[in-house]
């Protein structure tokens, strides 16, 4: 990733603290998305979402994410060594489920170092170095700056492989650098074969050696100098022929992996577009076939209500006529049995509390209570006893209908009566059914209609 030149100087809006930053990216990343990109992207957030969670659980903050790098900073380096080397430990354990060639392994630098804070932003040197000492670590390792040592050393079980002092690009100071080569519980980790010091008198040694060399190997230099120069020109050229059709190798691969998918992703498309148009299909044909059932059910449930209504209505009717048929037989039998017998003659009937004999005329109000349509009415109506027989009739409220009574007295003074109405077509309506009493010439009776309209009757002997 890009590395900022250290700041010169610091603009007053900025605020400048001691932090350790760990700086982290994928190593051979442009060649794993170039034979693959989509299975490249899935491992690696897949990685990250794993980084980030053990950076928060160590109480560290990742301040920024470029392609395949992040930047982290914590408040202790101890802490930030110990969850560099967890992450390791724990995307070794998802890459070993990968192809060798397919494994996404991190490189990752800790530096301990002040640094400029811009907003969520940390810039400056100390930012930088954990980005250089990023890039000499090995795929899979760790490397950590000598400030960050110093404060770890005796507090975590770890092994180190001492690199010695090393010169960074943009960096104005050697740094010095060590590899985390193993730790407890996790193992070994990848590291850089170390750097060995070389002392004054190993020094010598070599000059005097290179200068024997040399003055030995003046004769032959001159005349294998030329055979030399060619066979390398030689092998320069075929290497660099052989590297040549190898990047383009490389490339029509790529090229044609990227192809193979887009096409894959095409086909992808166009089979999801086609399944959902079927599905689409499918929805509307049982949407319509259950519309049509509904209709069906619907035309079904109002014949069947229809044919109900009818046998309803006929059923009503049936009873209704039946019902007529009932009530006029019982008329004419109530009446019947009311009716004075002939045989019997025309014997005055003796009413006990009546004054010898009770046959004449009574006449007086009859009542009917409040009805559906009307309030309570009275009218004056009368009729002849005879015998044991009462009887009488008189003009209906109903233009040509005639009302009709007859009634029968006991010996001992019980009176029975029935009233009905006759249309001019004979029709009954109006029917009253009553009990009573007569006594010292005065009949008192009270009923009601079929309807259950109450109805009174107060009579007295004219």
């Amino acid at each position: 990733m890009p590395v900022a030149d250290a700041e010169s100087s610091t603009p007053p809006d900025l605020e400048r603290k001691l932090a350790t930053i760990l700086s982290a990216d994928v190593a051979a990343y442009s060649r794993l998305m170039a034979e693959d990109e989509e299975l490249t992207l899935r491992t690696f957030r897949g990685h990250k979402e794993v980084f980030e969670k053990l950076v928060e659980l160590h109480r560290g903050r990742v301040f920024n994410t470029a392609g395949d790098a992040i930047l982290a900073e914590f408040g202790s380096a101890v802490e930030a060594v110990r969850c560099a080397t967890e992450i390791q430990a724990a995307l070794r354990t998802r890459n070993d489920q990968l192809p060798e060639d397919r494994q996404v392994r991190f490189r990752i630098g800790v530096n301990l170092g002040d640094v400029m804070v811009q907003g969520q932003d940390l810039l400056g040197d100390g930012v930088n170095v954990a980005a250089r000492l990023q890039g000499a670590a090995e795929p899979g390792g760790i490397c950590i700056a000598g400030s960050v040592y110093d404060q770890i050393r005796n507090k975590l079980s770890l092994a180190f492989t001492p690199l010695g002092e090393r010169n960074y690009k943009n960096i104005p100071h050697a740094v010095r650098t060590f590899a985390i080569a193993g730790a407890d519980g996790i193992g070994e980790l990848p590291a850089p074969a170390r750097q060995r010091r070389i002392g004054r008198r190993q020094l010598r040694l070599i000059a005097a050696a290179a200068l024997l060399l040399i003055a030995s190997g003046a004769a032959i230099w001159g005349y294998s100098d030329y055979r030399r120069r060619a066979a390398e020109s030689a092998h320069a050229a075929a290497a660099a022929a052989q590297r040549d059709a190898a990047e383009q190798a490389r490339r029509q691969a790529a090229a044609e992996a990227s192809k193979a998918a887009q096409q894959q992703a095409e086909a992808d498309r166009a089979a999801l577009a086609a399944r959902q148009q079927a599905d689409l299909a499918a929805e509307k044909q049982a949407a319509e076939e259950a519309r049509r059932q509904a209709d069906a059910e619907k035309r079904a449930a109002e014949a069947a209500q229809q044919q109900a209504e009818a046998e309803r209505k006929r059923i009503e009717d049936e009873s209704r006529r039946l019902a007529e048929a009932n009530r006029k037989k019982a008329a004419g039998a109530q009446l019947a049995a009311i009716t004075p017998d002939s045989s019997r003659g025309s014997a005055a009937l003796s009413v006990p509390g009546a004054g010898g004999n009770a046959t004449g005329v009574y006449g007086g109000p009859i009542c009917f209570g409040p009805g559906a349509i009307e309030g309570p009415r009275c009218f004056r109506a009368q009729a002849v006893l005879h015998g044991n027989a009462l009887s009488g009739q008189w003009p209906a409220r109903v233009p040509g209908a005639t009302m009709h009574l007859a009634g029968n007295v006991t010996p001992s003074g019980d009176v029975v009566i029935h009233m009905h109405a006759d249309r001019p077509d004979g029709s009954h309506y109006a029917v009253i059914d009553m009990v009573g009493t007569l006594r010292d010439g005065k009949i008192d009776a009270a009923g009601s209609f079929r309807n259950g309209r109450s109805v009174t009757l107060n009579w007295h002997r004219n």
